[in-house]
């Protein structure tokens, strides 16, 4: 008998899934789907929107795969993190590698699928995406480099309809990018004494609480502005500045919820930050009516 069960494929599945964190694709896909959408002025084909979402979900899963091995040694000692896939030995570092290597392909495939534009601009998204992981043990602007990664998603849905750089693409990924380093710097809340005992340079880490969840505000303030602009340029009605409203709500909420000395709110206010998306995307359908 073997000293340890081999695991069903289900149970590897699952694993893998909570590795990246499946769920937290509602930050990225919808976005790509707005990009689309408001590109195409209407719902685009198959041809776009099938190899669109595998290129999603695989440089999702592929970044989220190589920040893991990357923290590896850091998660593997905080407390938080102990019940991750890797820590915990569900998943090998060989095995979440061989993971990395097979989404990395999927998402060139998917890019050269859409058109040589988009297979181009693959390789340098797949660097970027891996450049986070290292980031943050840098600099304290880690945060808006995670921003910009996920803000490259409305631009990709836009040039897989059109590959021709637009500026309302790139309003809506500015948007993107503004609205992921706010929410990021509160999840780094925290994780505040962990970061600051091991070199972790997160901006409320290096610069403090206070002065962090200040830039967090003012990146979602940005978002409000980004999103309001797209909406001009993309002729929106109604239907865009009523999610957007609801958007801005959502805002005030969450940053009601944390402040210097009350951070035991910080997983609920970045939380709130899930619905965003899918409220982003009903809204640019209606707001085309």
């Amino acid at each position: 008998m073997p000293d340890h069960p081999r695991r069903m494929p289900y149970t590897t599945f699952f694993a893998f899934c909570r590795m990246v964190r499946i769920e937290h694709s509602v930050f990225a896909l919808p976005f790509a789907y707005v990009g689309a959408l408001l590109t195409a002025r209407g719902l685009p084909g198959p041809e776009v929107l099938l190899p669109l979402t595998a290129a999603m979900v695989c440089i999702r899963s592929y970044a989220m795969a190589f920040n893991r091995i990357a923290d590896l040694p850091l998660d593997r000692i905080n407390p938080r993190t102990a019940g991750r896939p890797l820590v915990t030995g569900e998943i090998s570092p060989a095995g979440a590698r061989r993971f990395c290597a097979v989404t990395a392909a999927g998402f060139v495939a998917s890019c050269a699928a859409l058109n040589s534009l988009c297979l181009v601009l693959a390789f340098p998204t797949l660097a970027l995406a891996a450049l986070y992981s290292y980031a943050k043990r840098v600099t304290r602007l880690c945060h808006f480099l995670l921003g910009a990664v996920i803000g490259l998603a409305p631009v990709a849905g836009a040039l897989g309809v059109s590959p021709v750089f637009e500026p309302s693409s790139l309003l809506l990924g500015f948007a993107v990018l503004f609205w992921i380093a706010g929410f990021d710097i509160i999840y780094a809340c925290m994780d505040l004494d962990f970061d600051r005992a091991h070199g972790v340079h997160s901006l409320p880490a290096c610069s403090g609480v206070g002065p962090a969840l200040a830039v967090s505000a003012f990146c979602h303030v940005n978002t409000v502005l980004f999103l309001f602009l797209a909406g001009l340029e993309y002729g929106q009605s109604a239907g865009w500045y009523a999610a957007l409203a609801v958007t801005a709500a959502l805002f005030l909420w969450e940053h009601g919820l944390v402040g210097e000395g009350r951070l035991e709110n910080a997983g609920f206010a970045f939380a709130l930050n899930g619905p965003i998306a899918v409220l982003l995307l009903i809204g640019a359908a209606l707001g085309m009516g």
